[in-house]
Formats: C-alpha cells, sequence, structure tokens
C-alpha cells in the first residue's frame, strides 16, 4: 500500500504568551459551582468518536487517544480524578452537550463559526488537516473535493456531521453521493467492497486506519488540495465559560512546560501547531 502524506510542521509561540493573558485577564478563576460538581462526582462526562488517533476505545473499555489523555491529566490537575467517556457520532456531540449528557466533547470536533456560536472552546489542542483512503492507483484520480463533484459518479463516504461531510456538500457533490458512514471500519468495507469511491477522515485518521487494515489495494491521498488545516479544542457549554478558562490555563501551562507535547507527540500531532494559533483566530478564520 502506499502512503501519500504530507503534513507540514509549523513552528510554535511561547505558551506563556497564552497563560499570561490568562492571568491579567482574571480568568483562572473557575466556575466554583460547576467544577464543585465535578470534584463531587469524582469525574467528568467526555464525548469521543473512537476514531484513533483522536480518541480510542479499547477492548477492555479503557479510553485513550491524544484528546482524551489531555483532558484527562487536565481534570486531574483540576481536582477531577477521572474521566468517564461516551461514543458519539460527531453530529449528535453539541446537542448532547447542550442537553447536559456530557461535561466536555473531546473528540476532534475541529472548530467551525458555526461552532464557536454554539459551544465555549478551550484554546487548540489537536491539529490536522483532511485525507482520502481510496483504491489503488487512485483510478478517477481524486485530489480534492471539487474532483469528486466534478465526477458524474464520483461517491465518498463521511462522519455524519462531521467536517468532511461538510467540506464534500460545500465542494458541490450532491447530497446523494455523500454517504454518512458511522465509524472507520464500515467506511473501510463499503470501500473495499466498491460501494463508495473515496473515504474521508483526517490524515491521521486514515493513516491509522490504513495502516491497520493492512491491504495493498488501498492508497492513501493526503493533504486533500484545497482542504483547510483544522484545530480542535475541548467544548464546553455555554454558560461553563470559567471552567473552560480553568481549563485553559492548566492547558497552557502544559504547554509551556513541555508536558503536553509529551502526550500528544506520540500519537503523531504537532504541538508547535497547537501553540501557533488561537482560539480566537481559527473561529475567525474557518
Amino acid at each position: 500500500m502506499k502512503k501519500i502524506a504530507i503534513l507540514a510542521g509549523v513552528s510554535g509561540v511561547a505558551a506563556a504568551v497564552i497563560l499570561a493573558a490568562f492571568v491579567a485577564s482574571g480568568s483562572s478563576v473557575a466556575d466554583e459551582n460547576k467544577l464543585e460538581e465535578l470534584k463531587a462526582q469524582g469525574f467528568a462526562r467526555v464525548a469521543i468518536a473512537n476514531e484513533p488517533p483522536f480518541t480510542a476505545v479499547g477492548a477492555d473499555g479503557k479510553v485513550s487517544g491524544a484528546a482524551p489523555d489531555v483532558a484527562r491529566v487536565i481534570f486531574q490537575k483540576l481536582g477531577v480524578p477521572e474521566i468517564v467517556a461516551s461514543i458519539s457520532e460527531y453530529g449528535a456531540m453539541i446537542p448532547g452537550l447542550q442537553a447536559g449528557r456530557h461535561d466536555v466533547v473531546t473528540a476532534g470536533l475541529f472548530m467551525k463559526p458555526e461552532r464557536c456560536a454554539a459551544v465555549a472552546y478551550s484554546e487548540p489542542v489537536l491539529c490536522d488537516a483532511e485525507a482520502f483512503l481510496l483504491k489503488k492507483g487512485n483510478p478517477k484520480g481524486f485530489k480534492s473535493f471539487a474532483d469528486i463533484a466534478k465526477d458524474p459518479t464520483g461517491t465518498i463516504g463521511a462522519p455524519g456531521g462531521g467536517t468532511e461531510e461538510k467540506l464534500a456538500l460545500e465542494s458541490g457533490v450532491p447530497r446523494d453521493r455523500v454517504i454518512v458512514v458511522p465509524d472507520g471500519q464500515s467506511g473501510l468495507k463499503m470501500l473495499q467492497d466498491g460501494r463508495i469511491d473515496v473515504y474521508s477522515l483526517p490524515v491521521l485518521s486514515i493513516n491509522d486506519l490504513a495502516s491497520k487494515a493492512n491491504d495493498p489495494n488501498l492508497d492513501v491521498v493526503a493533504p486533500v488540495v484545497g482542504a483547510p488545516v483544522y484545530c480542535d479544542g475541548a467544548a464546553f457549554r455555554k454558560g461553563d465559560e470559567a471552567l473552560r478558562d480553568a481549563y485553559d490555563v492548566e492547558l497552557a501551562k502544559m504547554k509551556e512546560s513541555g508536558e503536553f507535547a509529551k502526550i500528544i507527540e506520540p500519537y503523531g500531532f504537532s504541538a508547535a501547531a497547537a501553540m501557533s494559533t488561537s482560539r480566537e483566530k481559527l473561529c475567525a478564520a474557518q
């Protein structure tokens, strides 16, 4: 299996500047009611997608992945010893958060203006680009979402409510040729069976899926031409901004100390990329 993966590194900025900004604004004061509630129950409820390396659930039920691992450490620093995860489709994460079924989303939920308006994001945690998984040799020559739109028979599988579904529709792929896929294994099987021409996820997720499949009849094209680089953050309910700010203070400390890099970089993510931008820039630009 041939892989074509290019994910450029981005130079970082000092996290100390971010931390100083939080301290100066007084945002280190936590939402006492919410934080005390989480401390009392001993855990925070987090929504994940089971999409390695962002999130993963082992056969024994253990939750791992870059996003939950960061969240687990930060909540421990805030006095909440455990996280309890539930798997959710991307399209259901924000409604579930708003309905009180989760305390936070830690799942590679990339920042978008509409999402930024609906939830209170932390500062950036994980950054990635988009990728295609397709048949060996890329027989239809798909390098962008627009290429799929131009092909009258081209079909693409993507997570429901996710970035890839939106990018495909915005590029002109008709709704009936954008197939909602519940999880990575389903997308892989649909591609192998010829039911879709392309399965799209972020670069790291596609490479993880392709590596585990070990199928010589598949290729990876990454990054997708014309698709932006995205960053996620932990997503909190509107009204929990003070708790979010306390989370951000601990996140900034971890970025400055190097602890953040030690957690996410073994998964293939760049700490420098997350430290080179901000929630404000990402919510305004994408």
